[in-house]
């Protein structure tokens, strides 16, 4: 501007000098001097302009100094070329130049030569031109946690490129690319589709990139964002993570941050677009393979199941076949759980972490060290598929791994390790469901007590070990509900859950009392139980016919002895002894019937309770019943009327004559079995004295009883526990879940046409002989399977799947058609 300036005022004074001339009419000659003089004066004033607009532009450039990472917002034409070099831009907030001042000389009107001199430069005459905008020129990398402002917003986080120019092999900016010469909107709502399937920040309208500007400044976090915007932040990491790092070794550092920021995304976005799910997932599995000797021996990375089986799962099973070594645990579980023909149940999902250790339990149980997977003929290759348009003119974009095989495309090993998922999920219907209707009792009795135990939490663990303890020391009696409340019950157990709780405790050798493993009633919240210890070998079967009879016996006595309205200690005693007495029964089963009889104390059987046994007795075995109940009753030294009264009832269920009670009476209580004692059970003083002795002889007969009737429970079968606590504690509550059934595999198609369909898809084309070896590990026949999985393609989405014969080209419309 100021050297416009300089010469606007040179022509003034030649156009002065050429009218005084041509007003004067003198010679030629004196116009030419005119002119000359004229000319010499505009070149001096020239050279000393230019001179003292170069020393200022110096200076300024000098004194620059740098200033904090921002960039202004510049206006351009909306005509613009996208892939011109943006022209010198406006200078934002500098002051307009202003002309210096000077003195107008007019030539006076004579005839005489007049001498012109250009005023000198003075130093108000100089001024300052600053450097153009930041960040215009060559783009940069923005690094992560660094703050860029852009258009005036500010953008945390980095992850970014800005600049102007950051070329492609077609010669257009990187899709990616935020250009600040670019105009921005004032307003930009970036939950509005406003872009394009292949959308790119220096193609996208203005409210458009305000709208983007909006969503990276929100911390790229808005759920409700539209996935284009997405998608040109994803461009930039794909440059980054591919294309820089070729030649930067800084960009291979930034792989593992771009692997955490891939999988924020694909936690926000990943089920909102199945396209940026697969896309970002394959970057995903680039820069997971980093370092990637021997990947079978490390901890699996958080990867994401996508439409196919992450490279990073191929990589490491191939390299565990190729050396021959077993798959480890996590590695068999994450190649099921990433699978894409797997589709888990509710329990799985819902029990995660209780699946995770049943199926470790059991593969263990079942491999050793770890299934061994035999190397097969497809080698593995990872073709990567950009998602940005800026890599349209790169070469095909591919790693290899040698021999290593790619053992994905077996069937056999997944649907080995696969049945252990289904089996393990299996077990875990009946605790899904409760947790289901219960999620805050996830932890409680009622809900550990569906699991094995060592599924349980520590606080159940720790509790039934105290009561293991307890119980160790002797038998343990306590009210139903305050065993609850040891244990962590919440809500109390119904009958299912008590007897997979009796069942559990069977399974660590402790007994319950009542028995209701063998048919006993579920026992109310305040009445008694009673543990006690069972041998480590375990118990015999509660069904045996010799304990059958002697807990008959024990009922009918407990009935006799509480007639009186007393169970007094010396009845006590004597039944305990009786017990004792029967060493035809295992120690276990003695054990058992001293805890019944600690339940009988308190509630003593009834006789409606005891019929039906009863009645199935013969005539004979009535009656040695009946004298054995006589025995007892006189165990306390006499025998008030109200125990004569239930002898009474006994023989008449018994079917018995009620006469034979005194008869009975008489003769039991008789030394020599012939004394006879008068009998007057109306009396509420009647009583008998008895021979201590006689009925120590009497007790001795006790043993061919319990056999006579042990004859009569042969077919009175009871369910005994197993020591599988997990295998009959499941939830019998029916229960519809939503996704109980497994979904279809792809298109229809069986399981080895699909897992061949997903192989091909991982390469754009495939020489035939890649594709015949793939189809030999599937047990497949190559153009009869192609065929196949064309005629599917064309019912479903009326394109084919496959082109050409060698090589074989995979239809890139049909991974979008899929995934979509």
């Amino acid at each position: 501007m100021r050297k416009k300036s300089g010469t606007g005022g040179g022509l003034v004074v030649i156009g002065v000098l050429v009218v005084l001339l041509a007003m004067t009419l003198k010679e030629a000659w004196f116009g030419l001097g005119a002119l000359a003089v004229a000319w010499f004066a505009y070149k001096k004033f020239a050279a000393g302009n230019k001179q003292s607009v170069d020393e200022n532009w110096q200076a300024e450039g000098a004194s620059q100094q740098p200033t904090e990472l921002t960039i202004a917002p510049v206006a351009t034409p909306a005509w613009r070329p996208i892939i011109a070099e943006p022209s010198a831009p406006t200078l934002v907030g500098q002051a307009p130049l202003q002309p210096t001042s000077s003195t107008t000389r007019f030539l006076p009107d004579v005839d005489e030569p007049v001498r012109v001199t250009a005023p000198p430069s003075s130093a108000q005459s100089e001024f300052k031109v600053p450097e153009g905008p930041k960040h215009f020129g060559p783009a940069k990398w923005i690094p992560r946690g660094v703050t860029v402002e852009i258009a005036g917003i500010l953008i945390p986080g980095g992850m970014l490129y800005v600049g102007t120019i950051l070329k492609t092999p077609s010669g257009a900016n990187d899709p990616c690319l935020i250009d600040p010469s670019k105009p921005v909107a004032s307003h930009g709502e970036y939950t509005e589709r406003q872009m394009g399937y292949w959308p790119s920040y220096s193609e996208i309208s203005n409210s458009a990139r305000r709208a983007y500007l909006n969503w990276l400044a929100g911390g790229r976090s808005d759920p409700d964002a539209d996935v284009g915007y997405v998608f040109i932040f994803f461009y930039g990491l794909e440059r980054r993570a591919i294309i820089d790092a070729k030649t930067d070794a800084a960009a291979v550092e930034d792989w593992p941050i771009i692997a955490t920021e891939l999988r924020r995304l694909l936690g926000i976005y990943g089920e909102k677009s199945g396209s940026f799910r697969s896309y970002a997932s394959e970057l995903l599995n680039w820069v997971s393979l980093s370092n990637s000797r021997k990947l079978y021996e490390r901890p699996i990375p958080e990867l994401i199941k996508s439409f196919e089986l992450p490279m990073y799962i191929k990589l490491a099973l191939g390299q565990a076949a190729l050396d021959g070594a077993p798959v480890p645990t996590p590695l068999a579980l994450a190649w099921v759980k990433l699978d894409p023909n797997y589709y888990p149940r509710t329990a799985a999902t819902r029990c995660g972490e209780q699946l995770n250790a049943m199926f470790e339990a059991r593969y263990l149980e079942l491999y050793g060290s770890g299934l061994v997977i035999p190397k097969n003929r497809t080698k593995l290759k990872f073709v990567y598929r950009p998602a940005s348009a800026g890599f349209r003119g790169y070469n095909e974009i591919k790693l290899t791994f040698g021999e290593t095989p790619d053992v994905s495309v077996l069937t056999k090993p997944i649907q080995s390790i696969r049945a252990i998922v289904d089996a393990a999920t299996d077990e875990l219907d009946a605790y899904s469901r409760f947790v289901g209707r219960n999620t805050e009792a996830r932890d409680s009795l009622e809900g550990v007590l569906l699991l094995p135990q060592y599924l349980w939490p520590l606080s159940t663990r720790q509790a039934f070990d105290r009561l293991k303890d307890c119980v160790a020391k002797g038998p343990a009696t306590m009210a139903f509900q305050e065993l609850q409340t040891l244990l962590g019950a919440r809500a109390g157990l119904n009958k299912d859950r008590t007897q997979a709780l009796a069942r559990t405790l069977f399974a660590m050798n402790i007994g319950f009392e009542p028995d209701i493993l063998g048919g006993a009633r579920q026992p109310k919240p305040e009445e008694l139980v009673v543990l006690f210890a069972l041998p480590v070998s375990g118990e015999p079967p509660r069904t045996a016919p010799a304990y059958q009879a002697a807990l008959l016996t024990l009922q009918l006595a407990s009935s006799v002895a509480a007639a009186d309205g007393s169970f007094g200690e010396l009845e006590m005693h004597h039944l305990s002894n009786q017990i004792q007495a029967w060493v035809h029964l295992a120690p276990s089963h003695q054990n058992r019937l001293s805890a019944h009889l600690q339940l009988l104390l308190a509630a003593p059987a009834t006789l409606a309770s005891l019929k039906k046994r009863m009645e199935m007795l013969d005539a004979s075995a009535r009656g040695t019943i009946a004298f054995f109940m006589a025995i007892l009753a006189q165990a306390d030294g006499t025998v008030s009327p109200q125990e004569v009264k239930m002898l009474e009832k006994i023989y008449k269920i018994l079917g018995l004559d009620v006469k034979r009670v005194f008869s009975d009476l008489h003769a039991a209580s008789s030394s020599d079995g012939s004394a006879s004692v008068g009998v007057q059970p109306e009396t509420p003083t009647a009583e008998f004295k008895l021979d201590t002795a006689r009925i120590a002889a009497l007790q001795q007969d006790t043993a061919k009883v319990s056999a006579l009737l042990a004859s009569i429970f042969t077919e009175d079968a009871v369910e005994q526990p197993s020591v599988s606590v997990l295998a009959q504690a499941a939830e019998t509550e029916p229960e519809v879940e939503s996704n109980q059934v497994e979904a279809p595999g792809l298109l229809g198609l069986d399981e080895a046409h699909a897992a061949l369909t997903r192989l091909l898809l991982t390469r754009p084309q495939w020489t035939r002989e890649e594709a015949q070896d793939a189809a030999a590990d599937l047990e497949l026949m190559l153009d009869g399977a192609l065929e196949r999985i064309n005629e599917a393609f064309f019912d479903a989405h009326d394109v084919p799947f496959t082109e050409g014969d060698d090589p074989i080209e995979v239809n890139s419309e049909v991974r979008e058609k899929i995934e979509a």
